[in-house]
C-alpha cells in the first residue's frame, strides 16, 4: 500500500459526456492529459487541475492512499488527522459495479475508521473512494461545479454562439497549460469563448471587426466582473504574437464566407499565433495547410444534423 508520501502526487477523474459529444470531450482529455484515458469514464494522471475546469469532468480525488483491498484502504485512513474537523466519505463511480447499498456500505466501511465526526449536510471535508478494476483509491475529493452553466445566463447571446460547454472545452484544448501563456481569439463575438477561458485563469483577449459584437462582449464580460479585454480590430490588421489562438470562422445560415477571404483569415491566424484551435462548419484541411499550419488533433461536434470541425492546428 502506498500512501501520502508519495513523492509524485496522482489524481482520479471520473467524466462523463452525451454520446454527441465524446469526440470534443476524448479532444479535451487529450490535451488536459496528453493521451486518452485508458478506461471508460475516468482517468487517472500525474497531472492535478481543477474538478469545475473541464465541462465532462464531474470528480477528482487526489489519490493519497491506494491498496488491493478495502482493508488496506480502512487501515490507512486511521492515521488521518482531522484537527477537530467534522467529514464525509463519497463513493465515486470508476470501474465499480456495486448497487447503491453496497456503494453506500463501502462509505460506511471506511468512513468508521477514520478518527473524527461525520457530518453529511456541511462536512468541512470530503473524501473519495474509488474502485479503478485493479486497486482501491483514497483522497481528498472534489467536484465539478458546473461554472459554465451560470454563464448561460449572460445580457447578450447569438443563435449561432458556441455553447458554453462547447466554449470552455475550445478553451482547454487551446491552452491546454495556462501558466505564461497569452492567447487571443481575433473573431470573439459576444466573448462566449473569452468568459470561459478568463474564469478558468487563462490569459486571453478578444478581437472583433463588428462594433456591436465587441460592444456585446463588453457587456458580457462585465456582467461576470471580468475585465474588459476585447477591442475592434481585423484579425488582418491584429499586431503583435501570440502562444495561442481560437478561431471559430465567421458564419450564417445564409450565405458562405468566401474562400479568398477564408485563406485570409487562417494566414492571419498563422502570422498571430503558434498554436490555433480552428472552428469551422465544413472540412477545411486544404486551406488550413494552405496557410501555413499542420493539423494535430480533430474532432466533429454534432448538435442534430448541425455538425462543427474542430481542429488543433501548430
Amino acid at each position: 500500500m502506498e500512501n501520502a508520501e508519495q513523492k509524485l502526487k496522482s489524481y482520479l477523474y471520473t467524466y462523463v459526456c452525451h454520446e454527441d459529444e465524446v469526440p470534443l470531450c476524448l479532444l479535451e482529455l487529450r490535451a488536459l492529459f496528453g493521451n486518452n484515458p485508458e478506461h471508460d469514464g475516468f482517468i487517472v494522471s500525474e497531472r492535478g487541475i481543477d474538478a469545475s475546469r473541464s465541462p465532462f469532468i464531474k470528480q477528482r480525488v487526489e489519490i493519497h492512499i491506494q491498496g488491493g483491498s478495502l482493508d488496506e484502504i480502512a487501515r490507512g485512513v486511521e492515521a488521518i488527522q482531522l484537527n477537530g474537523e467534522t467529514f464525509k466519505v463519497v463513493f465515486v463511480e470508476a470501474a465499480d459495479a456495486l448497487d447503491y447499498d453496497a456503494r453506500r456500505a463501502v462509505e460506511r466501511r471506511i468512513g468508521s475508521h477514520i478518527r473524527g465526526r461525520a457530518e453529511m449536510r456541511k462536512p468541512e471535508r470530503i473524501f473519495g473512494i474509488a474502485y479503478t478494476g485493479d486497486q482501491w483509491v483514497f483522497g481528498p475529493c472534489a467536484k465539478n461545479e458546473a461554472l459554465w452553466l451560470r454563464h448561460n445566463q449572460k445580457p447578450q447571446n447569438y443563435s449561432t454562439a458556441l455553447s458554453t460547454r462547447v466554449a470552455r472545452a475550445i478553451a482547454n484544448i487551446a491552452v491546454p497549460y495556462p501558466e505564461g501563456i497569452r492567447a487571443i481569439d481575433p473573431c470573439c463575438g459576444i466573448g462566449t469563448v473569452l468568459i470561459e477561458a478568463i474564469s478558468m485563469g487563462i490569459n486571453m483577449i478578444g478581437r472583433d471587426l463588428n462594433p456591436l459584437a465587441v460592444k456585446g462582449a463588453r457587456l458580457n464580460l462585465a456582467h461576470f466582473g471580468f475585465p474588459d479585454v476585447v477591442a475592434i480590430d481585423d484579425i488582418r490588421t491584429v499586431p503583435g504574437h501570440y502562444d495561442a489562438l481560437v478561431l471559430d470562422l465567421p458564419y450564417n445560415l445564409c450565405s458562405v464566407l468566401p474562400a479568398e477571404e477564408q485563406l485570409e483569415m487562417l494566414q492571419s491566424a498563422r502570422r498571430l499565433a503558434d498554436r490555433a484551435v480552428i472552428i469551422a462548419t465544413e472540412v477545411i484541411d486544404e486551406p488550413v495547410e494552405q496557410a501555413g499550419f499542420r493539423i494535430i488533433d480533430r474532432c466533429e461536434v454534432k448538435k442534430g444534423a448541425f455538425v462543427r470541425h474542430v481542429l488543433v492546428a501548430v
